[in-house]
């Protein structure tokens, strides 16, 4: 039986609207090519589990090197929303793995927020995005709120650790939705010096709630 005109256009115009792969272009199904997913995964580290500043316990998918952190920046800075999925779930699946110790607390997940102005600029939160999918995997209970930045804080990166824990005193407030005694696990794309985290943790512990570990998508360094 042929086909209808309408049929016929719908398929072939399909293949002009295929995704097409952020970092080499070639068509995909989802978002990463073969070629390219493979390249990310070599950023994944074989022991993801460590304790960061303060000995709070931080889950790590990957070194943040070679395509990851091309991911990274390319999804912030270009844009590329799309590549918070593959970033998210990669990181979800570490956790079902590697998360015994905490799934009998019931956390919650708090993305790390960046000042209002900043997302109004970039016109979305990275972290957020990548906590999605994160927890469309694991199943935990994102609160996209749950943190506020009140501080608009200088570029990090550039700073000394001393000047980074002055810059990020009193950087955040807790949200709505939140209860005291809850326990919380803070996610984020780039774990550094844990300088954030500790601010982020300080105003959580203010508010009753008691933050039990870390997840970030990247370590820049271990």
């Amino acid at each position: 039986m042929m086909r209808n005109w309408k049929q016929v256009s719908e398929e072939v115009l399909s293949l002009f609207l295929k995704p097409n792969c952020p970092f080499c272009g070639r068509s995909v199904e989802e978002v990463l090519c073969k070629n390219c997913d493979r390249q990310l995964n070599q950023s994944q580290l074989s022991s993801p589990l460590f304790q960061g500043k303060n000995n709070i316990s931080v889950l790590a998918w990957g070194r943040y090197d070679g395509l990851l952190r091309r991911a990274i920046f390319t999804l912030k800075y270009e844009k590329k929303v799309q590549l918070a999925r593959p970033l998210g779930k990669r990181l979800g699946k570490t956790w079902l793995q590697k998360s015994n110790c905490f799934s009998a607390l019931n956390p919650v997940v708090i993305p790390i927020p960046l000042h209002q102005e900043k997302q109004n600029q970039r016109g979305f939160n990275q972290a957020e995005l990548i906590a999605r999918s994160f927890c469309a995997v694991t199943r935990l209970k994102l609160y996209p709120q749950g943190l506020k930045r009140i501080k608009q804080t200088a570029a990090l990166y550039n700073l000394a650790l001393e000047a980074r824990q002055q810059e990020l005193t009193d950087a955040f407030l807790v949200g709505k939705g939140l209860t005291p005694q809850q326990n919380v696990i803070l996610l984020d794309d780039i774990y550094t010096t844990g300088t954030t985290i500790q601010s982020a943790q300080i105003a959580l512990q203010k508010a009753g709630m008691k933050v039990i570990g870390v997840c970030a998508v990247s370590i820049a360094q271990k």
